[in-house]
């Protein structure tokens, strides 16, 4: 409950605030969320294998996220920022789908 409170709070937060990306952080802050994506979705899959761990939740957030943006800022320094970024956004979307599909089979059991 404490989790959902939270992000309805940062929705709003978000909403009210219009926070702004420094240019900078801009071609890191889409992979971020995806990395995000894939772990927030990893995490409802163990949850209903009945595997769930908050700490490693938190690492794989974490961990994810910081890698991908490590990813895309050597892309950046080695000149082939936009071939990783869409590297990571594939295989991160692979993992993404492969966790709802498991989802998906443990609600509807099918």
């Amino acid at each position: 409950m404490i989790a959902i409170v939270g992000l309805v709070i940062g929705v709003v937060a978000g909403l009210l605030l219009q926070p702004t990306v420094p240019l900078m952080l801009q071609p890191y802050l889409p992979i971020a969320v995806v990395a995000a994506l894939d772990a927030l979705f990893g995490g409802l899959r163990a949850m209903l294998d009945g595997l769930f761990d908050d700490k490693v939740f938190l690492v794989s957030f974490l961990s994810n996220v910081v890698v991908a943006a490590f990813i895309v800022f050597l892309g950046d320094q080695l000149g082939v920022g936009g071939q990783l970024s869409t590297a990571v956004v594939v295989v991160l979307g692979i993992r993404i789908f492969s966790n709802a599909a498991s989802i998906r089979r443990h609600i509807f059991k099918a």
